[in-house]
């Protein structure tokens, strides 16, 4: 699945984006990828989920 970043919070690693389906989700900063040091609002990424729907991975590319 892609999103948009709605949010970083560059102190924690955590935020917020919105699937293509329109739906929030917030991301916990575990879930980053090791390449990603920074996320931009506006940005997209690829974004894995588990069967409860709680992000898992975040990731700039694939």
């Amino acid at each position: 699945m892609q999103g948009t970043v709605a949010t970083f919070d560059q102190s924690t690693r955590g935020g917020s984006l919105l699937t293509d389906d329109g739906m929030p989700l917030e991301f916990p900063a575990e879930a980053l990828a090791e390449h990603i040091r920074h996320l931009r609002i506006g940005q997209r990424v690829f974004v894995d989920t588990d069967d409860s729907g709680r992000i898992t991975s975040v990731a700039i590319w694939r």
